[in-house]
């Protein structure tokens, strides 16, 4: 890009047509086995740090999505949750933990103090880079040696879903993308769609 601009605007020729981008290093999601993940949880004695972790695993939220949820946007009654302005500017439905929404109810009526946000601060919600302080920490605690971060909670709970069998559209409508193409990346890390595969000499 930064070529292409020089040619265009100080030489004064378009030699974009000329240049082939490099192709991008395609890596698969980072999925973490269910019992590591159960692990992480349980070893988390801040309650609002173990909602957290929960909340990112079993709804498949983005980070920033998860810090910035409003306790509003919660329906106990129903079971799922809004994203309001999501990526792309977009609202849409997420499902919650029937367990977790206990532990909600609970946390909420501990707190000493109102807030719009589920996990508040002073001066607002938690941001991002906490966010995933503490997923990092939990991992630390369960003693996972590999690299965990928050988006790989985004991914074990894609691909989990796909191993129990749940349609790809409707993982595709629960993560908010907006092309098939890319919630099909999840299959690539089923090894359970996998192992269902029938060899052709088997057949």
């Amino acid at each position: 890009r930064a070529l292409s601009f020089f040619f265009r605007e100080v030489i004064g020729k378009d030699i974009a047509k000329n240049i082939k981008a490099p192709k991008q290093e395609k890596k698969l999601p980072v999925v973490i086995p269910k019992s590591d993940i159960i692990k992480m949880i349980d070893s988390l004695k801040n309650t609002k740090h173990r909602i957290l972790v929960s909340l990112l695993y079993s709804s498949g939220l983005r980070i920033s999505e998860a810090v910035r949820l409003k306790v509003e946007d919660i329906s106990f009654k129903d079971g799922i949750g809004l994203v309001k302005g999501g990526k792309g500017r977009k609202d849409r439905h997420f499902i919650i933990s029937k367990h977790l929404l206990g532990e909600i109810k609970e946390f909420l009526n501990m707190r000493h103090y109102e807030s719009p946000y589920l996990f508040p601060t002073k001066k607002g919600h938690i941001g991002a880079r906490q966010a995933e302080k503490i997923v990092k920490l939990a991992a630390k605690k369960a003693g996972i040696k590999k690299r965990v971060f928050a988006h790989a909670l985004r991914s074990s709970f894609a691909t989990h879903l796909l191993d129990k069998g749940t349609d790809i559209r409707i993982i595709q409508e629960l993560l908010g993308h907006s092309n098939l193409s890319t919630t099909q990346r999840y299959t690539k890390v089923s090894t359970k769609l996998i192992k269902s595969v029938k060899s052709p000499l088997d057949l």
